[in-house]
């Protein structure tokens, strides 16, 4: 059965309901989403959005950490939190004759949290620890630092995860009111899916729902790179150099012509062996092992990142060759031999990206979340079955902002 697209009315809020029967398994799988509810939410308290999900893994206050834990397994649910940088995730799985406990179990976890200061201390613990860790992992260092040069000023430019600094000085009530603020019906979207029935699968949402109070949505705010290009070195104990690097692309998510930036993007540096970027660096010069490039294409922005690793001495030119690929893409364009490869990947894979029910799901989420129809994922592959030489690289041509690199890069001392 193909998705549909329905509506739950909680306390006078339409919430839209996502759904896809799927009768081959007795599974079912929900996924409760808060809109404008992820990092980019975390105002001047860094990482508050992942630690708030951490904390509502914790349990309900009526059965405690242990408790939760022990009555979810004994059932064999998965439940569990998580935030990204736009929204804020529960995700939901269960045997089909487990589903009403489920259900339950979940409403009893939005409807009081084991919201505790001693919970708190120990994620904040947990998480600074981590944070340290990844003080000696570069590629994340170098990926940070880009961001920051990229979105410097906003709240893109701040680690989701946090800093230690700022995990630190979260408090409860800065937990709660995130909490009380983004779970509400306003942002809420239903994705759910399974051996189910949809007329049933409301009346059983709709309880769960009406825990939750209405709330109040608000506009996701979309940033653009800086205009003015910046490289920073970082230096580390390394015997690599780490290089990240970035650009604008002006291309927003609801664009029409978004169908030829992954056929674009995949040639330049998605499509590994045979892209440009791993032919230039890696064959033809040996200075890295891969090298990368891909998109980043969003509701709150939309830019280009790639990274590389090379040796310390051969990190001026590696920087410089990124330069000059990317160059010449823009202006020379693709060959009809690298878009028919193109084509023949992302139309030959596309069954591996449809294969579960939860893949089948996600990607009628974000066709609705992008407002799109449903369905539109197939007509994108439509297009670039037709897709032609001459558009692909007039749509290239137009891209020049892709030249306009900033880089982040750990190296040596």
């Amino acid at each position: 059965m193909a998705a549909v697209i329905d509506t739950i009315e909680v306390k006078g809020v339409n919430i839209p309901v996502i759904f896809e029967a799927d009768h081959r398994l007795p599974l079912a799988s929900l996924q409760l989403v808060f809109t404008n509810s992820g990092s980019i939410t975390d105002g001047t308290r860094a990482g508050l959005a992942k630690l708030s999900a951490k904390m509502m893994n914790e349990g309900s206050k009526t059965l405690g950490s242990e408790g939760f834990a022990e009555a979810l397994e004994s059932k064999a649910i998965g439940l569990s939190a998580h935030a990204g940088v736009e929204t804020f995730v529960f995700e939901l799985s269960a045997l089909k004759s487990e589903f009403n406990t489920a259900l339950k179990l979940f409403e009893s976890l939005l409807a009081a949290p084991n919201i505790t200061e001693n919970n708190l201390k120990k994620i904040q613990t947990n998480t600074i620890g981590s944070l340290m860790r990844k003080e000696n992992d570069f590629d994340y260092v170098a990926s940070v630092a880009l961001k920051e040069l990229l979105f410097k000023g906003t709240p893109l430019a701040q680690p989701a995860s946090g800093t230690p600094q700022s995990v630190k000085t979260i408090t409860l009530r800065d937990v709660q009111q995130f909490l009380q603020e983004h779970l509400v019906l306003s942002r809420a979207i239903v994705v759910v899916g399974g051996d189910l029935k949809l007329a049933q699968v409301k009346e059983q949402v709709h309880r769960l729902l009406d825990v939750l109070s209405v709330g109040r949505s608000e506009v996701l705010k979309h940033y653009e790179v800086v205009s003015k290009t910046a490289d920073e070195l970082i230096t580390k104990k390394t015997e690599q150099a780490y290089i990240y690097f970035g650009s604008p692309y002006h291309l927003h998510v609801d664009s029409p012509e978004y169908y030829k930036a992954r056929v674009a993007t995949y040639i330049l540096g998605t499509g590994g062996f045979g892209s440009r970027l791993m032919e230039e660096i890696r064959v033809k010069r040996g200075l890295a092992y891969s090298a990368y490039a891909r998109l980043n294409i969003s509701a709150s922005s939309n830019y280009m990142t790639g990274y590389l690793q090379t040796k310390i001495d051969s990190m001026q030119e590696a920087k410089a060759t990124v330069k000059e690929v990317i160059a010449s893409f823009v202006a020379k364009g693709v060959s009809e031999a690298e878009l028919q490869q193109a084509k023949q990947f992302l139309l030959g894979s596309e069954p591996l990206r449809v294969e579960t029910l939860s893949q089948r799901l996600s990607r009628t989420f974000m066709e609705y979340y992008k407002g799109q129809k449903i369905g539109a994922s197939l007509e994108e592959l439509k297009k670039i079955e037709a897709l032609d030489l001459r558009s692909l690289n007039d749509f290239i041509a137009t891209h020049r902002e892709i030249t306009q690199l900033s880089f982040a890069i750990v190296t040596a001392p």
